[in-house]
């Protein structure tokens, strides 16, 4: 087998340039070092100090006719390879970092001893010192002809230089006085000229690589960047296309991307190294640094952003906040990202499925409902097509939104009770009103693309896309049942917030709970659902203390959220009467849900009861439903009450036992039940 490090690939045009400078470096530096082994010409000390025998007239470099000569045959065939449209790496380089001619000369000096060995022991004998082989600053500065006292040739080996403050040279070590240290190029750097493509630590491991999504968002951030402007932020909200963009962007514009991703940035890897590198990188490659999870920063961490944002490399950054004037001093273009267009999405879905497995189903329209970044819709794919793989079939709109569903983040459920749906419309036993108005809001979100965007009924800058509903009525008339329907229908999972991890008694603190809540909420698919809503969205008061106040800030908090909100928002009460008219008139509607009528609730009973509990053929029913005002989950526990006492006992069900159960039911809920209420069975309540 051949080995390929043994046998590599011929040269290409930059490796020859690169290569073709060290040899005009190599005829420099063998007739200085015989001219200090015969005794002759300026010269370092053994110490690394120069001694000069005049200052020079001229920043020219020491050379020979020689040197000048295979100076000009090599640039005469770089000339003649970039005519032909071959890259030159060094030629970029110095571009992309807007390098002075001096500022590559010294580049190539420092990275001679580790591109080839014997330039190293040149650098040695010149400094009398067979152990030092890297390039100091001061035959750095007399190899390019600069004297050591002077000011603006020690400003190249500064901290704010370009090729220090970009790190294309570092010196070693930092802690001594600058004539002491030596100079080297980035292992990273040097590959790069060589030709290597590979990320190096900490960039691979922070890095992605998003597809490509034109449309609207990209070819905004395209103009900025054509226009030469070096930072563009891209507030996405919740499209989650906003780096997808970007790459749309780059991809036109023929410029690579050196893409971050800060919410799996290493927590070792400090955020001024990774913005160093990403910068370096971005310019070696020619390119533009895309900065993506700024969200994933501590809040309010201007200084991360800041660094960047005043990066080096032209930056595209990232993010749902808005632009905050304190994060750069550049002020940058703000491009809002849009949702992908309809038929970018179904793109995505054809690139995102087998087109023989998925031949029977319209993934677009089966996940029409579910808001999906590019890289979710390309995994929600895989997770489907595993699932169809696994049962032996083929694709299913179940399998799809399954997937979709697939992509939620955990972090909404740490913070509310996750809920896989299972009830239907044929489980709610309702009003035809009450259920239309449920229906409407399925509607709602489905077709929220079609009203709003197709046919521009748009609800204003401030309003978000989402719907929001409230369901007022008695414990037990199906409020939470229906919002379980409402997820199962549109295929989406349901998240009941715990309210013991929203209200807490410190000033200010309720707010920030809710915060955390819509955020975590704007990035998953699903419903929410804030179950027994009184003791939070209650009427604003008067205020009388700094309680009052507080608590009306939390409350106009809540307003602001639930209107920016761009999913699915339920909200239960007990008490209609108690919420703030503000906050009624912004949600999309009220549902009331009534006590259960006596049909009603002969149905429950019929539905509690079902053929396979083992029971008496003649239940009275009627009796139930038209004797005791129970509502549909009191129903519930009643029937389950008495069904797990006859199965533990062994026997059929009867009225008897019913009746024992409905009694019980009504101690428990501390209401009074009369003999009369009970007829001949009153004897049930001494029992």
């Amino acid at each position: 087998m051949t080995n390929p490090i043994a046998t590599p690939a011929p040269l290409d045009a930059s490796q020859q340039h690169l290569l073709g400078r060290l040899t005009v470096l190599e005829l420099q530096l063998a007739r200085l070092v015989t001219e200090r082994e015969a005794g002759g010409g300026d010269r370092l000390g053994p110490r690394g100090t120069m001694r000069f025998s005049g200052v020079p007239a001229t920043p020219d470099p020491p050379t020979d006719p020689a040197a000048a000569a295979r100076l000009a045959e090599v640039e005469h065939h770089a000339n003649a390879a970039a005519e032909r449209g071959e890259a030159l790496r060094l030629r970029t380089l110095a571009t992309s970092f807007g390098l002075t001619e001096i500022e590559v000369e010294l580049l190539l000096l420092a990275a001679a001893p580790d591109l080839d060995a014997g330039l190293g022991h040149r650098y040695a004998t010149l400094h009398g010192n067979d152990d030092q082989v890297q390039l100091s600053p001061a035959l750095a500065l007399w190899l390019l002809g600069l004297h050591t006292v002077n000011a603006e040739a020690r400003r190249l080996l500064d901290p704010t230089n370009t090729l220090v403050r970009t790190g294309l040279l570092e010196s070693e070590p930092a802690t001594r006085r600058l004539l002491g240290q030596q100079l080297r190029v980035p292992e990273r750097v040097l590959v790069h000229l060589l030709g290597s493509a590979s990320l190096p630590e900490p960039l691979a491991s922070t890095s992605s690589a998003p597809v490509a999504v034109p449309g609207p968002t990209a070819e905004a951030i395209a103009r900025a960047l054509r226009a030469g402007l070096p930072l563009v932020y891209v507030q996405d909200r919740n499209a989650g296309v906003g780096v997808n963009a970007a790459v749309a962007a780059l991809e036109h514009l023929g410029r690579t991307p050196v893409v971050l991703d800060l919410a799996h940035r290493p927590s070792e890897v400090d955020l001024a190294t990774l913005a160093r590198l990403g910068s370096r990188e971005a310019l070696l490659r020619g390119g533009v640094l895309v900065v993506t999870g700024l969200d994933a920063l501590p809040e309010r961490d201007a200084g991360g952003v800041r660094r960047f944002a005043d990066a080096d490399a032209p930056s595209v950054l990232v993010g749902r906040a808005n632009w905050d004037p304190g994060w750069a001093q550049r002020v940058p273009a703000v491009v809002a990202a849009e949702a992908p267009a309809e038929p970018v999405r179904r793109k995505l879905w054809d690139q995102a499925l087998d087109a023989e497995l998925a031949a029977e189903v319209d993934a677009a329209a089966a996940t029409a409902q579910f808001r999906l970044s590019p890289e979710q819709i390309l995994r929600s794919g895989q997770a489907a097509t595993r699932q169809a793989l696994s049962a032996g079939q083929r694709l299913t709109g179940r399998d799809v939104r399954a997937g979709a569903r697939a992509q939620n983040s955990t972090g909404l459920s740490r913070l509310a009770r996750r809920i896989r749906p299972s009830a239907t419309w044929d489980d709610l036993i309702l009003p035809a009103s009450v259920e239309a108005e449920l229906r409407s809001l399925v509607a709602r979100w489905r077709q929220r693309g079609r009203v709003l965007d197709d046919w521009g009924l748009s609800p204003g800058s401030a309003r978000g896309r989402g719907v929001s509903g409230l369901f007022a009525g008695g414990s037990g008339t199906g409020k939470t049942l229906s919002a379980e329907v409402l997820a199962n229908d549109l295929g989406l999972d349901l998240y009941v917030i715990e309210l013991s991890t929203v209200i807490d008694k410190y000033i200010g603190e309720t707010s920030k709970n809710l915060a955390r809540i819509f955020d975590e909420a704007d990035s998953v698919n699903g419903v929410l659902l804030f179950d027994e809503a009184d003791a939070l969205f209650g009427k604003r008061s008067a205020v009388s203390d700094a309680k009052d106040r507080h608590a009306n800030v939390e409350v106009a908090f809540l307003l602001q959220r639930m209107e920016s909100f761009d999913g699915v928002a339920i909200l239960t009460t007990n008490l209609a009467a108690n919420l703030d008219e503000a906050f009624l008139r912004r949600l999309d509607a009220i549902v009331d849900f009534p006590e259960p009528t006596v049909a009603q609730r002969r149905e429950l009973w019929a539905r509690m009861l079902p053929e396979s509990l083992p029971r008496a053929e003649l239940l009275d029913l009627d009796l139930l439903a038209e004797s005791f005002k129970l509502s549909g989950s009191e129903i519930r526990s009643t029937a389950l009450r008495a069904a797990y006492r006859v199965a533990d006992e062994g026997r059929t069900l009867t009225n008897l036992d019913l009746l024992r159960a409905v009694v019980a039911e009504h101690r428990k809920l501390g209401r009074h039940l009369g003999a009369q209420d009970l007829g001949r069975y009153a004897g049930l309540l001494e029992e």
